[in-house]
Formats: structure tokens, sequence, C-alpha cells
């Protein structure tokens, strides 16, 4: 069954590695990600933006599909579906289908409104038993439609957040969504280490995990970073490995491709790309 990401997100803290975020976006994706961290005896968390939800028929749609695998495939290692970046109105709509932990990404307001719109969320995913993670400082490039320029939060911000009893919290240093520019300055870890002395024990989130050099993700593990999304990675695996199958004209049979087919190159790669994620996180055998 699906679980809060609030244990596996303290454990990892404590232990001082990551779980996963790793977006989906169809069954293939989904079962790739369940079966990879279920072989590795991983904790993971599936995340769900909102242009995804709809993509995939609905909060509803993947509640069930994802609910359905667990049990088809025996998935036995703790697994939280996620809404990332996602509104109000769309966390409140996530926790009405079943998801076990949403984002509501406040960073665009005023800090006043931030406060108050995550204020009414803590409560409502405490009396559920839900996870809840806010934001400060918007992550650079575009999610959803959601700009941020890769802003620097401020750390007293932060501790203002995470005091109202957020389960996790993303903080802005410099990070961004999708692939990093060759001008990238790289994390701002004097902010980083700011915003963890200011919000005690809340586990931190790096979002836009791809491509931030391995260095710098196990500084910033050291620094609080208890969960880290990836989502460009996987993408860029799945096309690749696509669209080889696809050029070498493999499986033409005058019907055109079997899909089953033509998919399975992706899944294998984003298998690939989730294991070794998993393995620079340290989150292998930590489930």
């Amino acid at each position: 069954m699906l679980v809060s990401a609030k244990d596996m997100l303290n454990k990892a803290r404590e232990g001082k590695y990551a779980v996963g975020q790793f977006n989906i976006n169809n069954l293939e994706w989904t079962k790739a990600i369940l079966l990879t961290a279920q072989e590795n005896n991983s904790p993971v968390i599936l995340g769900v933006s909102e242009g995804a939800g709809k993509y995939m028929g609905g909060y509803k749609t993947i509640v069930g599909m994802v609910n359905g695998m667990l049990e088809e495939l025996n998935i036995t290692v703790p697994v939280a579906l996620h809404l990332d970046h996602g509104s109000y109105e769309g966390a409140l709509k996530c926790i009405e289908a079943g998801f076990s932990s949403v984002m509501f990404d406040g960073s665009h307001y005023p800090i006043e409104e931030n406060i108050a719109k995550t204020t009414e969320l803590v409560k409502i995913t405490s009396e559920k038993g839900l996870s809840l993670e806010a934001e400060v400082g918007s992550i650079g490039g575009e999610e959803d439609g959601v700009v941020g320029a890769g802003e620097i939060a401020d750390a007293n911000e932060c501790k203002t957040i995470a005091d109202l009893g957020v389960t996790m919290l993303a903080a802005g240093i410099g990070n961004i969504h999708g692939q990093y520019p060759e001008n990238w300055k790289g994390l701002a870890f004097d902010a980083l280490e700011r915003i963890n002395e200011a919000t005690g024990t809340t586990p931190l989130v790096l979002h836009g995990g791809t491509g931030i050099p391995e260095e710098m993700i196990k500084k910033a593990i050291s620094l609080g970073v208890a969960k880290i999304n990836v989502n460009t990675e996987c993408q860029l695996a799945f096309a690749k490995a696509t669209r080889e199958y696809v050029e070498a004209g493999k499986d033409l049979q005058g019907k055109g491709f079997d899909p089953r087919k033509l998919l399975a190159p992706g899944v294998e790669a984003i298998k690939a790309t989730v294991k070794e994620k998993m393995e620079l996180f340290g989150s292998i055998n930590q489930a």
C-alpha cells in the first residue's frame, strides 16, 4: 500500500542518504520505477506533475494504476505517490484522490500567502497521515507553467515554513529544472548550510537532480538533503532508446511496430537510470 514519505525521509536524513523521486508519465514508466525499487530494496517516491496528471487521465486513474501495480507486482518496499509542484487546488484534489503525499509550491506567492496556504495544508495532511512538501525560493526553469529563475531561498523564510510542521522543504539553492547550461554556477552550498542550520531536522529536497555532478549531490546530502528529484534524465534515456529502436527498423512487419516491443528499450533505459541514481543517492538496501 502507499505510504507517507515522512518515515522514509526521516530515516534518509539520519542515515545520510537520499530517497529518489522519479516522475511518472505513463504505465511503462511507473512499472519500470517500481520494479527497480523492489529489485534494489530501495524506498521510492513516484512524482506526478499536474500536467502528467491530466495526461494520464486524472489523479484517481493514477492512484488506481499505482495501487494495482503494488499488488500485482508484489512491491513490498515503501512507495509514496506524490504531487510534484502542485497548486493549492491541485493538492486538495490529489488528497481526495488518494495520493499519500503532496507538494504545495507556494514559492511564487508573497511569503505571507505561502505561509497561510501551507498552514492550511499542514492541518489537512496531518489529520490524514499524509506527507507535505513546501517550497521557498523558486527553482529555476519551468515546471508545468511555473517559471523560476533559480532563486536562493532566504534561511529565515525557510525556518518559518519548516516550523509550520511540513514534512519536507524544497529550498532554492541555484538548482534548475531540465538540463543545466554550461555557464551554471553550481549549487550555493553556503545558502544550503544556512538553511539546514535554520530548519533543524526537517528533511530538505533538491529539485532538478539531472546533471548535478556527483560530488555536489553527495555534499548536498551531507547538508540535510534527503529527497532528490529526477525527471529529465529519465526522459532523455527513454527517448534515446526508443528512437534508436525505431531507426534500426526492428519489429517492422507491415502492420507497424508492436507497441510493447517498441517501448521495451525505453523502459530498460529508465530502469538503468533509476538504479544508477539510487546507487548515487545511497538508497539501495535502505527499505
